[in-house]
């Protein structure tokens, strides 16, 4: 066999992965070894060029399976929502909350927040999932001064921007944000079920109010490059963008 007969299995596998659906399980490694007649290395080999590719994705414990990316796009004129973007996107948007509790605000999280050292915040850790699959493990604070409730809430809807607008009556946009490709840490990666050694998108960002201009909460999310592919549009309200179908000079 030669050194190069996983790529040659890595690439019939991706012709064939294509019409498969997202979620759908991939052969494992016995299985591959068994139909290209080749060892466990050369299979594992396949898996992991496909995993380079970002066309499957590895889950301890589960196996292998498709990988569907969407493009997650960050601008100013769309809301800072994951269950909005998602959508716009043609996927199916979840989110599952982890944990929420009420903490006081460090000076980092303070200054961020533009409140004083100590006041009181929501810190809410959630999964959020794209057509079932668990895709981004994120840390959102938010000033209990924004939405007393917002622990209640969210037991019935899963939209922070959607509590926002309705118990705040505010109109939440992404004043600041900073995307990175970075290795998470522990605590994330064994709530993303991936490997120390894999990368992801760590996207950080401030949303303010659209009138007021107040701080209304901070995120800090870890998403799995394999799940979206982060597309950042960059606006000037004095020259429109042109949209899809419209020629240019």
């Amino acid at each position: 066999m030669t050194s190069t007969r996983y790529l040659d299995i890595a690439d019939q596998l991706a012709t064939e992965l294509v019409a498969c659906a997202p979620g759908t399980r991939v052969a494992s490694e016995p299985e591959l070894a068994t139909r290209f007649g080749v060892g466990r290395a050369a299979a594992r080999s396949a898996l992991q060029e496909l995993e380079r590719r970002l066309l499957v994705r590895r889950v301890q414990g589960a196996g292998t399976f498709v990988s569907r990316r969407i493009d997650y796009v960050i601008s100013h004129s769309r809301p800072p929502s994951w269950h909005a973007t998602v959508a716009a996107a043609g996927a199916t948007p979840r989110s599952q909350i982890k944990d929420v509790e009420r903490v006081a605000a460090g000076e980092a999280a303070a200054r961020q927040l533009e409140r004083p050292v100590g006041s009181p915040v929501h810190r809410v850790i959630r999964h959020f999932y794209i057509d079932d699959l668990l895709a981004s493990w994120t840390e959102e604070l938010i000033p209990v001064d924004v939405a007393p409730n917002l622990d209640l809430a969210l037991h019935s809807v899963e939209s922070v921007d959607l509590v926002l607008r309705q118990l705040g009556g505010v109109q939440p946009v992404r004043a600041w944000f900073r995307a990175s490709v970075d290795i998470p840490p522990a605590e994330v990666l064994r709530g993303l079920q991936i490997e120390a050694r894999v990368p992801v998108w760590c996207i950080e960002s401030v949303n303010r109010d659209a009138e007021s201009g107040r701080v209304l909460m901070t995120s800090s999310a870890w998403t799995r490059m394999d799940a979206v592919r982060v597309v950042v549009e960059l606006e000037d309200p004095a020259f429109p963008a042109k949209h899809e179908g419209e020629q240019g000079d």
